[in-house]
């Protein structure tokens, strides 16, 4: 595969992902209640974590494209895509009744992958 087109695969994905990122923070903080309820939470409590969390989406999209455009790297989006798998799935395992808990856990960890594997095929084009 040529450089160009593995960089732009790369490039492409991780704008989805910072994409997901965005919609998830807007709901958060937009629509706590409503995100709650249809995740399968049984109560929302008080919205501000809930927003807190809508702005952390915003500061890791903004951190995954920046980190991709500044120097290549996705190194960020790993990290915070298998964290988020590694709590998510905990969380599941320990008892969490939510439906997108584990659904989210395996986004999360697909996407970290996908991530990575898009990342190494654009070094190895590169090589």
């Amino acid at each position: 595969m040529s450089v160009p087109r593995a960089r732009a695969h790369l490039q492409a994905f991780v704008a989805l992902v910072a994409l997901h990122s965005v919609g998830v923070g807007t709901m958060l903080i937009g629509a706590p209640a409503w995100v709650v309820d249809f995740g399968g939470f049984a109560t929302a409590g008080d919205p501000f974590f809930l927003r807190q969390a809508g702005a952390f989406h915003f500061v890791v999209a903004l951190g995954y494209w920046g980190e991709l455009r500044s120097y290549g790297g996705v190194r960020l989006l790993i990290a915070t895509k298998a964290i988020a798998f590694a709590f998510l799935l905990g969380a599941w395992l320990d008892g969490e009744p939510a439906w997108v808990v584990p659904l989210s856990g395996l986004a999360d960890g697909a996407m970290g992958l996908i991530a990575w594997w898009l990342h190494r095929r654009a070094r190895l084009a590169a090589a």
